[in-house]
């Protein structure tokens, strides 16, 4: 049967005599890409603008924008970056956790923002996450953020491991 190359969207790379591994899902965003319409997106150079802020206020009040705005894919365009996410591009998390929260009430600027993140995978889709090294080295990090929601003044954290510089949560 031999070792596996692909799975589940995912192209695994091996380098033995370096003991690396390494993951990218380029055709799968290839794919997700073509779903949404943005083979060919111009622009791209970060996952999210810097200094941008999303609420509920900027979600559509008449009924013209909310027949509009319901037939963007908007939750299948998130999760399919989730997927990236989880799998290859922890780089983007923090972009797609920002965007995620609205789904229940989409305005035009959180799709403009999840556009931003798409445009942003087809510019870098052919990133690696690599594992590797001669010693195993695990790294943390954590931030937070106090009342960051402009919404309802909740605070937000995160953190990263990292196993020899390749992200495991």
């Amino acid at each position: 049967m031999g070792e596996a190359s692909y799975i589940l969207g995912i192209k695994i790379y091996r380098h033995r005599s370096r003991r690396m591994l390494g993951l990218t899902q380029s055709s799968y965003i290839e794919k997700v890409l073509k779903r949404f319409k943005m083979e060919n997106p111009k622009r791209g150079f970060l996952p999210m603008r810097h200094g941008i802020k999303f609420s509920k206020k900027q979600s559509p009040k008449i009924d013209e924008e909310l027949k509009r705005i319901s037939d963007i894919p908007y939750a299948s365009a998130v999760g399919s970056i989730q997927y990236v996410v989880q799998c290859s591009r922890p780089n983007v998390a923090y972009a797609l956790s920002a965007t995620s929260r609205y789904q229940a009430c989409v305005g035009e600027a959180h799709w403009s923002a999840v556009k931003t993140i798409l445009k942003y995978l087809k510019r870098t889709k052919d990133m690696f996450l690599i594992y590797g090294g001669e010693e195993l080295l695990l790294e943390g990090y954590s931030d937070a953020s106090f009342q960051s929601d402009d919404d309802d003044a909740k605070s937000q954290s995160g953190f990263v491991f990292k196993l020899n510089g390749g992200v495991v949560t």
